[in-house]
């Protein structure tokens, strides 16, 4: 025979199981955007991948991949133009020195957008991971009008 406290405890884990997978409607949702909004962002901006580039040359920096290999490319430009020196290593007067720092910065805004989409990628995944949990607990829960002794076994050696 079920008790008070079973059912309420019962009722709670799928009203927690709800709670759960609209959190995880919720991350996907908000992930997939972010996603695209990142993704959209960058193709505004026109940006293609250096010919000289080890991957992507050519492609259209609107993802992940592309922008991490154009990043990658500028540091080689910006190595090459200093002759391997850094911002910090070029002295004050030195005219590379602006080369060197706007090669920073677009590096920079490059992996910002890399480390978004992955962020995103993550959000969509933990999405549909509470989405699951949610699943099981909601699918755990008692129906509408079954009782304890109806939805668990009966113990060995009972007909």
């Amino acid at each position: 025979m079920s008790t008070s406290n079973e059912t309420a405890g019962r009722r709670s884990a799928k009203a927690l199981g709800i709670l759960v997978a609209i959190a995880g409607v919720v991350m996907v949702i908000a992930g997939a955007t972010t996603y695209v909004i990142v993704s959209q962002t960058l193709a505004d901006e026109k940006i293609v991948v250096s010919d000289d580039a080890r991957f992507a040359a050519g492609d259209d920096v609107n993802g992940p991949w592309s922008a991490y290999w154009q990043a990658d490319i500028i540091k080689k430009h910006a190595e090459e133009a200093a002759d391997g020196n850094t911002y910090a290593e070029l002295p004050q007067d030195d005219p590379r020195r602006d080369v060197v720092m706007n090669a920073s910065f677009l590096r920079a805004s490059l992996f910002t957008s890399v480390v978004a989409f992955g962020v995103a990628a993550l959000v969509v995944g933990l999405g549909i991971v509470c989405l699951l949990i949610g699943w099981a607990l909601i699918r755990l829960s008692p129906r509408r009008g079954t009782t304890t002794a109806e939805t668990e076994p009966a113990p060995a050696g009972t007909v």
